[in-house]
């Protein structure tokens, strides 16, 4: 028997890794390239989490329909052969008390029946276990939903990181030409004397600066990227890669904070599954009350029996056929203090819930207003950055031209070069950070994400 068991396991493993390797197939060697809404819609289908609350939507469905099954009649059928080897003159009774002769020989008898029962009335317990599995479905439905709302935010935050780095590349790449022809520029002077080597070799070391930085940005898109491979559960060897949209346009006005956290409370999935935490804990407190009032049940059943020796075998099972048909009423008198610790325990859960329901609101309420912060800072930051990014851009551009001509001084370039570069890097930065907040924000009164 163990070794049945074991071989079906085996069986089963070895299947479930073909269909495995069947799904990876798909995309194995594949290049990909998709916009954010192409992965969010992926993993909602694919991630491993979302599927696991899906089967247990699918335990959850069915243990709804069990509890609507429990007010159907049950019917149940039993039969029993004997078989029995005597010696000697002993004699024997049959069940209806008839004398059976003795000696020597094999007796057999059988019993049949048939039996069925339905509980009538049971304090309403039945009704309130469906009811109750019927929430417990839909808590089922809305934690995928508030799964697949945290999966859509963490791939939002890992695709908008690929493109701010693809960005940072862009510069990067940029600067590295820029500091060759420098270089090269730098290099001819110093050729034919017009500059000393000092010079030359501070060009030479920003230029080792940049590639560097280039080199660091690049690995972050690599780094990046598995990240949301990994979020979206890609196979290794998929060449996978984003889509940059066209432009980001900058925010042009926030929603009022209040408005934003009554939509939240009003739609958000994770308020919803505590309100209905509460009512399936209610149904708790309904079902152990009762444990105090009766129980009505009806049953009937069939039965026939026959012993050879008796006459023939059909004619003993229609003589000895007999029906029945009653009922039994249960009334609980004294229970030790079972039921009444039931309904006080129910009670406790309830408003654990309901605590637990309090707390979700005002967590999501400051989700919410850190969000809100989050936007408005980030329009800071950005306008901010901008501005600085302005005027560097200009200095840096007055000192390249200064340097073209060899009346700027290295030293001062490079400065000038160091702001530039850093205002740069912030302006993508607060670009970015502006987008995602702005979308996180949005995501909270139910716009859904996209580029």
């Amino acid at each position: 028997m163990l070794f049945k068991r074991v071989y079906i396991l085996l069986i089963l493993s070895l299947f479930s890794c073909l269909n495995l390797r069947a799904q990876d197939s798909t995309l194995m060697g594949k290049t990909l390239q998709w916009d954010l809404v192409q992965c969010i819609e992926y993993a909602k289908k694919n991630n491993i989490q979302i599927n696991s609350l899906r089967l247990s939507q699918l335990t959850s469905q069915q243990e709804f329909l069990l509890a609507k099954a429990a007010r159907l009649p049950s019917l149940s059928g039993s039969a029993s052969q004997n078989f029995e080897h005597s010696r000697g003159s002993t004699n024997k009774v049959d069940n209806n008390g008839n004398v059976i002769g003795g000696g020597s020989g094999l007796t057999a008898s059988g019993a049949y029946s048939l039996n069925s029962s339905v509980v009538l009335y049971n304090g309403n317990y039945l009704n309130n276990t469906i009811l109750q599995k019927n929430l417990a479905v839909q808590s089922a439905n809305l934690s995928i939903l508030q799964q697949e709302n945290d999966i859509t935010l963490q791939i939002t935050q890992a695709y908008l990181a690929i493109l701010l780095d693809k960005e940072n590349i862009v510069f990067d790449t940029d600067q590295v030409s820029t500091s060759q022809a420098q270089v090269k520029l730098e290099q001819q002077r110093y050729d034919v004397g017009s500059v000393a080597r000092a010079a030359l070799i501070q060009l030479q070391a920003q230029q080792a600066t940049d590639q560097y930085a280039l080199v660091n940005a690049k690995n972050a898109e690599r780094g990046d990227i598995l990240t949301l491979k990994q979020l979206l559960v890609l196979p290794s060897d998929v060449n996978f890669d984003v889509m940059k949209p066209d432009t980001i346009a900058p925010i042009d006005s926030v929603k009022a904070f209040h408005d934003v956290e009554q939509i939240a409370l009003a739609n958000r999935p994770e308020v919803k599954n505590g309100e209905l935490s509460v009512k399936i804990a209610q149904y708790d407190v309904d079902k152990a009350r009762a444990g105090y009032k009766p129980t009505l049940t009806a049953g009937a059943s069939l039965n026939s029996d026959y012993v050879t020796g008796q006459g023939s075998f059909p004619g003993q099972l229609n003589n000895n056929f007999t029906q029945q048909v009653g009922l039994t009423l249960s009334v609980p008198i004294f229970t030790k203090r079972v039921v009444k610790t039931q309904v006080e325990e129910a009670k406790i859960q309830v408003d654990q819930q309901q605590l637990d329901l309090r707390n979700t609101k005002i967590t999501l309420s400051q989700t919410v207003e850190r969000a809100y912060i989050n936007v408005e800072n980030a329009k800071s930051q950005y306008d901010a950055a901008q501005e600085e990014y302005k005027y560097n851009k200009e200095s840096y551009r007055i000192a390249s031209e200064q340097l073209k001509i060899g009346v700027a001084n290295t030293v001062d370039f490079l400065l000038q070069k160091t702001l530039f570069v850093q205002a740069q890097q912030a302006l993508i930065q607060a670009k970015y950070n502006e987008l995602l907040t702005l979308k996180i924000y949005d995501f909270y009164r139910g716009i859904p994400i996209k580029l």
